[in-house]
């Protein structure tokens, strides 16, 4: 077999399993957020906070976030710098700036690979009603992209991708 590709196929393989972790990643966050029916207002306060850090300190926050991708709802992940949080007319938005860091079609990206792109992202309660009427905190874009249900981890913070959020 012709060792390039080979290789070629092994780096393949590399990201499908990637995104298959990633996949089974944002599930189990998307299932620890419903059964602990995390509300909008909670939310708003998290990317409050992740704002004022990103303010202070330059703190970038991992984010796991699903992309449709020709019908297909597939996970990627990335950074997000948030700016500041807007609660004007019954709506929340957050801005913030977003550097993707894996997706399927591209594989791992690094910093600085791929120009960092503007979010506005809307946080609002998300009615479950296969399960009696439950509410949760959901979080989709809403400026151009087909991006969805963002999952932002305050536990995974840099500081050090100030200069690829420009």
């Amino acid at each position: 077999m012709d060792t390039q590709n080979l290789l070629s196929d092994y780096n393949r393989w590399l990201t499908f399993q990637r995104q298959a972790q990633l996949e089974r990643e944002h599930s189990a966050a998307v299932r620890e957020l419903d059964k602990s029916r995390v509300s909008a207002t909670r939310m708003t306060e998290a990317y409050r906070s992740m704002a004022e850090k990103a303010a202070s300190e330059g703190a970038c926050y991992r984010t796991l976030f699903l992309r449709n991708v020709e019908g297909q709802a597939l996970a990627c992940e990335g950074w997000l710098f948030v700016r500041r949080v807007l609660a004007e007319g019954g709506t929340t938005r957050v801005r913030a700036t977003l550097l993707n860091t894996f997706t399927l079609q591209d594989g791992r990206l690094n910093p600085g690979d791929q120009p960092a792109e503007k979010v506005t992202l809307e946080i609002f309660e998300h009615l479950k009603v296969d399960q009696g009427m439950a509410s949760m905190a959901r979080v989709d874009r809403v400026n151009g992209g087909e991006d969805m249900q963002f999952i932002t981890l305050l536990d995974s913070a840099r500081g050090d991708l100030g200069q690829h959020m420009k």
